[in-house]
């Protein structure tokens, strides 16, 4: 959660595209179904099917560590600063990655940094096995932080190839949420049956193999790779006009998911938990499959606002005791996820220079990072705090609240987009 283009992807007006850009198409084909639309045209599935593969394990590698490390050393809290600390280096290399991705191409930066991260995890992998000093899992984990952001280069090529047809790259958008509530709903289910079945380390190993073996096909896929902008002097994404106001947007957003995620855990509280917790991204994929038909997109304000009310059907469920009437809510709750990313996204297509593309999709990740770690520790809190056993859930409504509020105060996406 990015490449050159003339207008919405990475691209001077210097350079001519690899090929002829899609057009729209007329009459009865638009009546097709857009998803099938969508993979019509040539490249798309070849990179789709790369980009999937390379985007499981990023559900794979955080739960993979932590069954790794507590297992190897008795410590759930290790494990948990351990898998912090990755987090916190890669908000900060994130966004430089993806500005060497907008600068130099996809594959000739993304090929080495995928690898350099898959030896990180190889490293970690050792050190833990070999019961290494505390201090060397801390510095190894910051090594394994050079991922780049495959999400974000797959809505790059999308954004080059549809520049010129907003609904297609709408559809797009929805399907690129819809793959990305799916692959973090299973990669943590694969990553704990075969840490489980096999031995702690086999997480790690398997999801380095598909993220680099993911990595490999997606670049291979030339022909759809927006071409390298010139180089730019218009500094960080950040100077674009609404662009600040939206990362604050993003941050309260990923609060939202990162408290929600906690608090449901801790009120579940069993083996249970991961199942229904997994229905708020079921909801969420379902939801984004069927915003990815609308001929319309929704305003974020408006995206938000639902988010709100939905946020409120778990705290409405847990007061029930049901553990039933929560999965149902849960359910409903993610639905509202979707449609918000899709439009905050399509947002930041709209809002980042060309030639920075990929680096503003990087900065809206590391906000949400952020919101999502902020989240899970206030959370945590209240779980360990609670004066009644649903009092958690009142976290992830207030925190849609304070987007919204955050979004209607500063006008948020409705600055003019520049071109670099």
């Amino acid at each position: 959660m990015p490449h050159p283009d003339l207008t919405l992807t990475p691209a001077g007006p210097a350079l001519a595209p690899r090929y002829r850009p899609a057009a729209a198409p007329a009459g009865p084909a638009r009546a097709a179904d857009p998803y099938l639309r969508l993979f019509s045209h040539p490249g798309t599935r070849a990179f789709t099917a790369g980009n999937l593969i390379a985007r499981l394990p990023m559900g794979m590698f955080g739960v993979s560590a932590v069954i790794m490390i507590a297992a190897a050393y008795g410590s759930y809290a290790l494990a948990g600063a351990v898998t912090a600390a990755n987090l916190a280096v890669g908000s900060v290399t994130g966004p430089l990655i993806a500005r060497l991705v907008d600068r130099y191409g996809q594959a000739r930066i993304a090929v080495p940094a995928t690898a350099y991260a898959v030896l990180g995890h190889l490293v970690l992998l050792l050190c833990v096995h070999e019961r290494a000093p505390v201090w060397a899992l801390f510095l190894t984990t910051a090594v394994t932080a050079t991922a780049p952001n495959t999400g974000g280069m797959s809505r790059a090529r999308w954004a080059h190839l549809f520049r010129d047809d907003p609904d297609a790259l709408h559809t797009a958008n929805s399907f690129e949420q819809a793959a990305d509530e799916l692959c973090f709903m299973l990669g943590p289910v694969l990553a704990a049956l075969l840490c489980s079945a096999l031995f702690p380390e086999a997480g790690t190993l398997t999801a380095g193999l598909l993220f680099l073996s993911g990595v490999l096909v997606f670049a291979a896929q030339r022909s759809t790779e927006p071409p390298v902008a010139p180089r730019t002097t218009a500094g960080s994404p950040l100077r674009a006009p609404g662009m600040a106001s939206l990362l604050l947007v993003f941050l309260a957003t990923g609060a939202v998911f990162g408290s929600m995620e906690v608090v449901a855990l801790a009120y579940v509280d069993g083996p249970v938990a991961g199942p229904v917790l997994a229905l708020q991204a079921a909801g969420s994929c379902a939801a984004g499959l069927l915003y990815g038909r609308a001929r319309r997109t929704a305003r974020l304000r408006t995206c938000l606002a639902a988010m709100t009310v939905l946020m409120a059907m778990p705290l409405l469920a847990a007061s029930t005791g049901s553990l039933l009437a929560l999965a149902g809510g849960l359910l409903v709750a993610g639905m509202a996820t979707a449609p918000t990313m899709v439009t905050g996204m399509g947002l930041i297509q709209r809002l980042a220079p060309a030639a920075q593309l990929n680096e503003g999709m990087a900065l809206a990740v590391t906000a949400l990072l952020a919101g999502v770690a902020a989240g899970s520790a206030g959370g945590g809190w209240a779980a360990d705090h609670a004066p009644f056993a649903s009092f958690g859930f009142l976290l992830p409504v207030t925190a849609a609240a304070v987007a919204l509020t955050l979004c209607t105060a500063t006008g948020a996406g409705r600055g003019p987009r520049v071109d670099a």
